[in-house]
């Protein structure tokens, strides 16, 4: 059985059968490589209304990398490119191309996730060690999950600077206004064929994570493709990790595609939640941001009889939701509305998931065959369908 409470992070649900030995407070930021951290800066800041933070490079002693860190409201997002060609962070962006790197977690104690993690058999990306300056120390230490993909355990309880040691505020004249995107709800993983069950029982073992739902290729595909997935979360609920992996279908599905051009697993898209979509995702389209076709007008019409009861709850226009592509589902505590951008980059990976939780706690099943299908048709443009 699980528990509901209200929190600042919105309904945190507190899972039983998830161990208590790794305590996590949040997402601490979220870490990507990238080609050009300057100019990819300027894009999430003007399409995604985040704001100027702190940076860290040349002109702060940092020889080898520059970093740029944006946030909106409770979410940071660190934007970081390699200074030289024979940078770690080179071959990363070689192989993956721009993408995540680090999904830094916020803990209370970064030297005791490291040993529990460890111990219980997680890979070592950062030994624990300490970062000061003038306002106080952070703690810091990682391990690698799936792919290149790693998880850095950020302990700040004695530190009151910016951001972390070694960065400065970046005061910018440029700042567009946020488009109400709060926090990050989930971030999902695709791993290669057969790996799932393996990361599953990783995130339960290692991190203490649990299974709390699971979708296979029954429920979870169309004429052409198919994939199955399992949600993990940690005891609070604050941190939830979808894993994807592909499933045999007609043709090659998305998760096939985005195996084949990142090279190999990562985070195929973060979810980052909204207390009013319609007016966020009418933000970011008139900053030109791009979202999947719509499902037929039939989706439409079929949902008062899809949310059931939650439908004398519902207060938003189905005509407004229908025209900004804007999907819906409910579960039995409640319904969601969300939204899927279109690739961010040029390789067909990493996208963007805008949604509004009205209570439910799911990810929308009831809209995997309209998304995938949306998916699908931008896949035969690419001609890797």
């Amino acid at each position: 059985m699980s528990k509901i409470k209200n929190t600042e992070y919105g309904l945190e649900k507190t899972f039983e059968g998830a161990q208590d030995f790794l305590p996590l407070l949040g997402t601490d930021y979220v870490e990507f490589y990238v080609g050009n951290a300057k100019q990819a800066a300027h894009f999430y800041k003007t399409a995604f209304g985040f704001q100027s933070l702190a940076y860290a490079g040349l002109e702060t002693g940092i020889k080898d990398r520059a970093s740029y860190v944006l946030s909106q409201d409770k979410i940071r997002l660190v934007l970081t490119t390699p200074l030289n060609s024979n940078s770690v962070i080179n071959e990363h962006i070689t192989k993956h191309g721009d993408s995540v790197k680090v999904i830094a977690l916020w803990v209370d104690d970064a030297v005791r996730s490291f040993e529990e993690t460890t111990k219980r058999g997680a890979k070592v990306f950062m030994e624990p060690h300490i970062e000061n300056d003038e306002h106080g120390e952070v703690i810091r230490s990682g391990i690698y999950t799936y792919g290149d993909t790693v998880h850095v355990f950020v302990e700040r309880k004695n530190y009151n600077g910016i951001f972390l040691p070694g960065y400065q505020p970046w005061k910018s004249d440029y700042n567009p206004s946020p488009v109400g995107l709060k926090f990050i709800d989930h971030m999902v993983g695709n791993v290669g064929w057969g790996e799932m069950n393996k990361w599953v029982k990783w995130y339960e073992d290692v991190m203490g994570f649990v299974n709390f739902l699971s979708f296979d290729d029954k429920q979870i595909h169309t004429e052409y493709s198919a994939l199955m997935s399992k949600v993990m979360s940690n005891g609070n609920g604050r941190i939830k990790f979808p894993i994807n992996e592909p499933a045999e279908g007609k043709k090659k599905s998305q998760i096939e595609e985005y195996l084949d051009f990142f090279e190999g697993a990562g985070v195929q898209h973060i979810a980052v939640a909204t207390d009013d979509i319609i007016k966020t995702v009418m933000e970011l389209k008139s900053r030109g941001v791009e979202f999947l076709s719509a499902p037929p007008h039939t989706y439409y019409e079929e949902i008062p009889g899809r949310l059931g009861k939650h439908m004398n709850d519902m207060h938003e226009d189905i005509s407004i939701l229908e025209k900004l592509a804007i999907l819906v589902d409910a579960d039995e505590d409640g319904y969601l509305l969300q939204i899927f951008t279109k690739p961010v980059e040029d390789r067909p990976t990493l996208f963007f998931e805008i949604i509004q939780r009205m209570g439910a706690k799911g990810f929308g099943a009831g809209n995997f065959k309209a998304l995938f299908e949306s998916i699908e048709r931008e896949q035969a443009k690419r001609g890797t369908l």
